[in-house]
């Protein structure tokens, strides 16, 4: 059994860890395979609410082991069956209705942007980096980095990091709005769980569904992301959780109404 990516459970609360640092925890075959597991796993829980993804080691994710692809022997047809594995782990849970915050804590190369971006929230350390580098060794994107990272930044920004050596610094990266904030290195694991809990603390799986319409919606015509939200909408209402905070909300709301009045 690979200890590559580690799976831990805190409650509903899920903790996604790759575990591979002496290479920057890049992907080989075998790590590729136990993240689809994964996904797989994670996605059709029920009693998971939230998920962070997060890594060991200086290093977010060098993205794909290309290194240890091209020593195995393997030919095209292997590393296009491995992206097809791994982007199988990507899609289930980027279009799953699991909220998924990521705590960036060093550099992310290559594939490890796609792998970065199937979180829906991401909180980077203050030195954490980000390249493309596929041209550089005669590559092209995978790991979902042709279509998350334009709709993450814009297609000309996507295109900068594409088509030059160029890294950006982690101000730039939230700038560009590749990452949601930015924290100092000691801060980056509380952070994210923070985030992660104040899903679990409040309606989680209605979050969950927030971001499954987003994520889904971008890939289907305007009429059918009308006719999501309207059952998604009227499923949640249905349930004793939506109930009980509609009436808070509710009774919130009267008791403000009256005191400007009063004010008034």
């Amino acid at each position: 059994m690979t200890d590559s990516i580690l799976v831990s459970r805190d409650g509903a609360l899920a903790r996604v860890t790759f575990n591979r640092p002496a290479v920057l925890n890049a992907m080989d075959f075998e790590m590729g395979a136990l993240w689809r597991d994964i996904a797989h796993e994670i996605t059709s829980d029920d009693s998971v609410g939230a998920v962070i993804l997060d890594a060991a080691g200086p290093a977010f994710c060098a993205g794909g082991d290309v290194i240890a692809m091209a020593q195995s022997g393997a030919a095209g047809a292997d590393v296009t069956s491995a992206a097809h594995t791994i982007h199988d782990g990507i899609r289930t849970f980027a279009l799953s209705d699991k909220p998924i915050v990521a705590a960036v804590q060093g550099a992310v190369a290559g594939g490890g942007l796609g792998l970065m971006l199937t979180a829906d929230y991401i909180v980077a350390s203050e030195s954490a980096k980000f390249v493309s580098k596929y041209a550089n060794i005669g590559l092209t994107p995978d790991l979902g980095v042709s279509t998350l990272l334009p709709a993450a930044i814009g297609q000309r920004r996507a295109l900068q990091l594409l088509l030059q050596d160029r890294a950006i610094d982690a101000a730039t990266a939230l700038d560009w709005g590749l990452v949601a904030e930015v924290v100092p290195a000691a801060e980056v694991a509380p952070r994210a769980e923070a985030v992660a809990r104040f899903w679990l603390d409040n309606a989680t799986a209605a979050f969950g569904q927030a971001k499954r319409l987003v994520r889904v919606g971008a890939d289907r015509s305007f009429e059918a992301n009308l006719a999501d939200e309207a059952a998604s909408i009227g499923a949640r209402f249905e349930t004793d959780e939506s109930r009980a905070r509609v009436a808070a909300f509710a009774a919130a709301s009267s008791k403000s109404a009256r005191a400007a009045g009063a004010a008034s």
